[in-house]
């Protein structure tokens, strides 16, 4: 049973679940990134930051992500946009992941480097179709989208740096 907009038990679960969303994301982007002799081998650009900040980092951005998540919810989208709303969450979630996957699994930098585009948009999807109902739910997401651009520039130099891959 879907709990009630605007009462306790519905803020609960929305807060519960959005949470949950933002950690199963965060654990299975995480048990996706080994970061092992193949990482500390390649050459890195001079403006990447030190491996230390990349972990608080993201945990500041799944904050937001879950909170925006939360306060779109509690703007009250009609189901049919809500249901819009969590198909991006979910499809941002799955490329975030598969980002992980393809530069630290498979060692595929230039892989990622072209589905970083996709991930990217999926940020812009999610503040464009969120602006409308909360635009500080929105907003939420602006960390998010920069870091991505960011991570996008990053990646763009490992490739330049490394390549070929595979």
């Amino acid at each position: 049973m879907m709990a009630v907009r605007g009462t306790r038990a519905g803020r609960r679960r929305a807060i519960l679940t959005a949470a949950a969303a933002a950690i199963a994301v965060a654990l299975l982007g995480g048990l996706a990134s080994d970061i092992g002799p193949w990482y500390y081998g390649l050459a890195k650009p001079w403006f990447q930051p030190p491996d230390w900040l990349f972990g608080p980092a993201w945990t500041v951005i799944f904050a937001l992500t879950a909170l925006s998540g939360v306060w779109a919810w509690e703007a009250g989208p009609p189901l049919r946009p809500w249901a819009r709303i969590l198909s991006l969450f979910a499809i941002n979630g799955i490329l975030n992941v598969l980002w992980s996957a393809l530069f630290f699994t498979l060692h595929r930098p230039d892989w990622a480097l072209g589905e970083v585009v996709p991930l990217w948009l999926s940020v812009l999807g999610l503040i464009a179709v969120i602006a409308p109902y909360s635009r500080r739910a929105a907003a939420l997401l602006v960390p998010y989208l920069v870091w991505v651009a960011f991570a996008a520039v990053l990646n763009l130099a490992v490739v330049q740096l490394n390549a070929p891959f595979g």
